[in-house]
């Protein structure tokens, strides 16, 4: 099994472009399917989630190729509507799925998704939602069987602002009959760059990045040449990787309007910040200041750079705490820290950083996607040699990690 060996001490220094996002291209990838043509996403990142999701469209019937960094998919001819049970439970996005099969088809089977075990997290509000789009569904065997005579558009008030379930109902009701209202939706820059999509191939749909959206049903899409967003995500991560190891890194294409829950924090700690329409530039003194974190939707903090921000704060001379809002199983990373000497106590939703300590290197092990990348920063400020064991998990979502890191000046290297 491949792991991660680091060697910690370096200062990061460099320039980096940033990769297309996994969060944005799996409902586009998974949109594709309304068109029943070709379609051109552009700037997609060679993931592992994306290669699942391909498995996926292919095992529906799909022809899918890849042009450097372009994917090509035909979806001019689907053989079934069954998923595939085993892809399915690799990848938590999969569910997304289920509203395309369901403008496209007007059934769909798939198994209860996979992916990163972060705590609960029912998709309940994706299928109460379908209901209310007149589909017909029922569960035997932890096997979700949905079908409809005719999609109906709805209004639907999400009791949480569920991104999944927000592209569920925006991928579904695209075909359907009438007009669906999306009431606290999901406003992240990724449900923005759906509705981009899905209206360059013809949708009708307002709202997008506001807590409201509006879809009028359409009867046929076309493909188009799209290109996705940068990954908001892994910028933020490599931001936090050279404040941590105070360091300047300036990081190219990516929209500085998307981060700014993380920019702002990274400020308050005594960050250096140049804020450009498609560039951010990060210098960092040699003390920072510690501040307190709390997750919740966009555009509050994101979840998905809580891990890497615990991190940055164990670099802190002053006591801290990170409230986890949205899943209760995010501080699996903790333990993995505390192997490496860090002081950190979980209470409930909390994690308290308690003081500072140097790190020191040893084996760890990633046990989910954000979290396995927030070990590998913990390596690049430790004593000595850090290995992280399990790297599938941060092969989901980041393309490059050890070649993106080196190239700023780590000692990281893959070890088979």
């Amino acid at each position: 099994m491949s792991q991660y060996v680091i060697e910690g001490g370096r200062r990061l220094e460099g320039e980096l472009q940033i990769e297309g996002s996994k969060n944005a291209v799996l409902p586009i990838i998974a949109a594709t399917l309304l068109n029943e043509d070709i379609t051109y996403i552009k700037n997609c990142p060679k993931i592992v989630d994306v290669k699942i999701m391909i498995e996926i469209l292919e095992q529906l019937g799909c022809n899918i190729k890849w042009q450097d960094q372009t994917l090509i998919i035909d979806t001019r001819h689907l053989t079934t509507y069954v998923l595939n049970e085993s892809l399915v439970k690799k990848m938590r996005s999969s569910i997304i799925l289920l509203g395309a099969l369901m403008g496209r088809c007007g059934e769909a089977q798939i198994s209860q998704p996979g992916g990163c075990q972060l705590g609960a997290r029912p998709i309940d509000l994706h299928l109460n939602a379908l209901q209310k789009m007149n589909v017909d569904i029922s569960e035997v065997d932890g096997m979700i069987y949905c079908n409809t005579v005719h999609l109906q558009g709805a209004t639907i008030n999400l009791k949480f602002p569920s991104v999944g379930a927000t592209e569920n109902i925006m991928l579904a009701a695209t075909r359907s009959e009438g007009t669906t209202i999306i009431h606290n939706a999901a406003r992240e820059p990724e449900i923005v760059d759906l509705q981009e999509f899905l209206v360059a191939c013809g949708a009708k749909i307002t709202g997008a990045g506001t807590s409201t959206i509006y879809i009028q049903g359409v009867k046929k899409l076309r493909g188009v040449v799209y290109q996705v967003i940068p990954d908001r995500i892994i910028a933020g991560t490599y931001l936090v990787a050279a404040a941590m190891t105070r360091g300047h890194v300036i990081l190219n294409g990516i929209s500085s309007n998307h981060l700014e829950a993380t920019t702002s924090n990274l400020e308050m700690m005594g960050c250096q910040m140049v804020k450009e329409e498609k560039r951010i530039i990060l210098s960092c003194p040699q003390e920072l200041k510690g501040v307190n974190i709390i997750t919740e939707p966009y555009p509050g903090f994101p979840t998905d750079m809580q891990s890497q921000m615990m991190v940055l704060l164990c670099t802190c001379k002053e006591p801290t705490y990170i409230k986890e809002n949205l899943f209760e199983a995010r501080f699996k990373i903790v333990d993995e820290l505390k192997k490496m000497g860090a002081a950190i106590e979980v209470k409930d939703c909390i994690a308290y950083i308690k003081e500072y300590r140097k790190l020191t290197g040893t084996t760890i092990c990633a046990k989910d996607l954000r979290g396995g990348a927030a070990l590998v920063l913990a390596g690049l400020i430790a004593q000595g040699e850090t290995t992280v064991q399990h790297i599938e998990h941060i092969e989901r979502g980041y393309q490059n990690i050890v070649k993106d890191l080196s190239s700023l000046g780590a000692q990281i290297k893959e070890r088979k």
